[in-house]
């Protein structure tokens, strides 16, 4: 094996890219080497389904369209998927028993694009799929407890959680087992667990990239975006990633399709950094402080001017996110009765009997708890009490974001207020909503959201910047990301460097 074959899990999605269009390494070696590491590093639980003679099979064909001179600039990169994208050659449960088994048959619009492109159809990028990733079920969580195939483990301390819903994703990018992955993000679930697990993450404008194959939890709220080591990669993949799929997805903007790299160098100088007072105070952890203060240090030697925001509404986000989010899963959800497909009871008395029997016992107790809440929230007499005034106060919440972005360019702070806690250390259902709290605002409002690797707070774990910008200012987003990682080497880390040791 050579030198370069040996290190191919170090090497970001950019450099893989490079290697294999000068035709350094093969795209079906690569695969080759990241399936193996996969298979060796189990300890995570990242993986839900591999199929390598899948994966094998379009890494050859990725190394034709390579020697035939018609390859993408991403052509040939492995890549793994959150197991809430429906895939046709992978099996799709969206971490729940409920789908177990279930095999889809057509690819997501973003698994599409990413891939080799929808038959008969437009062209995609032309990764090649490793294999589907574990996350909490039908994305309801913040530390991938609830999937029903077990939790995902932090790569950096094993009795830590590696956030949630998309935790598979960022532990697998992490541990390196992948260069990238697909997540989603409803309330933070990209941003938070790529915080928790020190990788880069990116939440684009709702409507940027389509919904069509995404198993529904908050129709609203919910948007795919990617994690890898850094900005430059993420603005590689949210670039074959996003565009307008109006035949699919009438929730998906008419915004043509836009190259995420071409700006990411720009210089920062004179760049207003909002600062929000509600996002540094009581209940913030001082080691996350620290690191947040100490990278808007970083910030403002890069010529970036700190400005104090407000955003008030930031409390209410709670309370108004945990009621539009399950009053839409509990519509989304119904359609999962024992009927047309997934899990059906085996034993059951009559058609009503067998569908109490069938979501008794095919869903979780978190996606059981958030039905409730929604069908209660909806119900009659309840609607215009809860659910509407909800729905005011979001608004309020999006306009909250305007009047901040009247005096700052990108808003900055903390994703989450502590460090990754330790597996089934929050007992109370509470306090795993809580810690969504810095999250939650930008999700309602819709905008687009990032977080990156800014240092290390409590047990040597690592801490996240959250950064969020006005609507379709993603490329502002990543080149604000990836000038301080020119600056910073915090995304270089791996667990290994840790003091636990696991990752080698």
């Amino acid at each position: 094996m050579t030198q370069i074959s040996s290190d191919l899990h170090d090497l970001t999605v950019a450099q893989l890219a490079t290697l294999l269009r000068e035709r350094k390494v093969s795209a079906l070696e690569t695969a080759e080497h990241f399936l193996a590491r996969v298979a060796a590093h189990t300890e995570f639980g990242a993986f839900l389904d591999l199929q390598t003679d899948v994966t094998l099979a379009q890494a050859r064909a990725a190394d034709a369209r390579l020697a035939a001179g018609n390859a993408g600039p991403l052509n040939g990169v492995p890549l793994a998927h959150k197991d809430i994208f429906v895939t046709r050659d992978f099996a799709t449960t969206a971490g729940s028993k409920m789908l177990k088994g279930y095999q889809s048959p057509f690819d997501a619009t973003v698994v599409a694009k990413l891939g080799a492109g929808v038959p008969g159809g437009a062209i995609g990028a032309g990764m090649v799929t490793l294999g589907k990733l574990n996350c909490d079920e039908f994305a309801m969580g913040s530390a991938n407890e609830n999937s029903a195939y077990g939790p995902v483990k932090n790569p950096w301390d094993l009795s830590c959680t590696p956030g949630g819903s998309s935790g598979g994703s960022a532990a697998a990018v992490a541990a390196r087992l992948t260069p990238a992955a697909t997540g989603t993000d409803t309330g933070g679930s990209i941003r938070q667990p790529a915080s928790f697990c020190g990788v880069t993450g990116i939440k684009p404008t709702y409507g940027r990239a389509s919904r069509y194959g995404m198993v529904a939890f908050a129709s609203s709220l919910d948007q795919a975006g990617p994690l890898a080591r850094s900005a430059e990669d993420c603005a590689l993949l949210l670039s074959a990633m996003c565009g307008p799929d109006p035949d699919r997805d009438a929730t998906s903007l008419d915004v043509p399709t836009e190259d995420f790299t071409r700006n990411l160098t720009a210089d920062l100088t004179g760049l207003r950094i909002g600062i929000p007072a509600e996002f540094i105070g009581e209940g913030l952890a001082s080691d996350v402080r620290a690191a947040v203060d100490a990278a808007l240090k970083e910030f403002e030697r890069l010529g970036a001017k700190l400005v104090p925001i407000s955003l008030p509404r930031t409390e209410l986000s709670i309370p108004v996110y945990y009621i539009i989010a399950p009053a839409e899963a509990s519509s989304n959800l119904s359609r999962f009765d024992g009927v047309k497909f997934g899990f059906r009871a085996k034993q059951y008395t009559d058609l009503n009997d067998m569908y109490l029997q069938t979501r008794a016992q095919g869903f979780g107790d978190e996606v059981k708890r958030r039905i409730m809440i929604g069908t209660y929230v909806l119900s009659h007499g309840y609607y215009d009490a809860y659910y509407l005034q909800a729905q005011k106060i979001r608004r309020m919440i999006a306009d909250d974001f305007q009047q901040a972005f009247k005096l700052c360019d990108v808003i900055a702070g903390p994703v989450a207020p502590t460090v990754a806690w330790k597996l089934g250390g929050h007992s109370d259902p509470l306090t795993d909503y809580l810690a969504d709290i810095f999250t939650l605002p930008g999700s309602l409002a819709g905008l687009p959201g990032m977080s990156l690797p800014v240092g290390f707070g409590a047990g040597k774990m690592p801490v996240g910047m959250q950064l969020i910008s006005n609507y379709l200012t993603e490329s502002r987003l990543l080149n604000v990301a990836h000038r301080f990682q020119q600056a910073t080497d915090w995304h270089t880390a791996k667990p290994a460097d840790s003091a636990q040791g696991i990752y080698r």
